[in-house]
């Protein structure tokens, strides 16, 4: 478990389960995918993804809301290996899926940078990836805050089929050294911000 100022980032429980259906059942969650999930398709994605954080100890991590102890989604890391026909694989990247009535408040870079500093710290992990279609915006202005760089290789998604308005995808990243040096630039800042 990790936690922010108005987060935690944990593994699932089996109540987590209902409000991820609801999540992965909103057409404004899932407007960037090829479709809404089915119950016992979000079902299987969560236990998927619970049992890869049971294994590894870290993943795609249920993110709770501190104020009201509220499941919001996931936020978290997942390998990807050489099979997954993504580029410059194998690669950690980073990753989030929140509720919508939980935009626009900050929560999915609160819980990444988290996220990103587990990956460099805990896994030394050289660089973090995330992509995304080129069409989600959002997700890139994400990117965009945890200091990530587009490394202007966009690429077709092999899991989506020739020609799908979504298989267009940009791919971003951020080494460890980046990271590193991000984030001592910050606690200079702090540092002056108390005089």
């Amino acid at each position: 478990m990790m936690d922010t100022k108005r987060l935690i980032l944990r593994q699932w429980t089996d109540e987590d389960y209902e409000p991820y259906a609801q999540l992965n059942a909103d057409p404004k969650v899932m407007r960037y995918f090829p479709s809404i999930l089915l119950r016992q398709e979000s079902d299987e994605q969560a236990t998927i993804i619970r049992s890869l954080i049971d294994k590894k100890g870290w993943g795609f991590w249920a993110v709770e809301l501190k104020s009201t102890v509220k499941f919001i989604g996931f936020v978290g890391l997942h390998g990807q290996d050489e099979k997954s026909g993504l580029p410059n694989t194998p690669m950690i990247e980073i990753g989030w899926r929140l509720s919508s009535e939980h935009w626009g408040c900050s929560y999915a870079p609160e819980a990444a940078a988290k996220a990103l500093a587990f990956a460099f710290e805990t896994l030394s992990a050289p660089a973090i990836y995330s992509f995304t279609p080129l069409q989600n915006k959002p997700s890139q202005r994400v990117m965009w805050k945890l200091g990530m760089d587009d490394t202007n290789q966009d690429f077709n998604h092999p899991r989506l089929a020739a020609c799908h308005p979504l298989e267009r995808h940009c791919l971003y990243w951020i080494t460890k050294d980046k990271w590193y040096q991000s984030n001592q630039q910050k606690r200079k800042w702090t540092i002056n911000d108390e005089y």
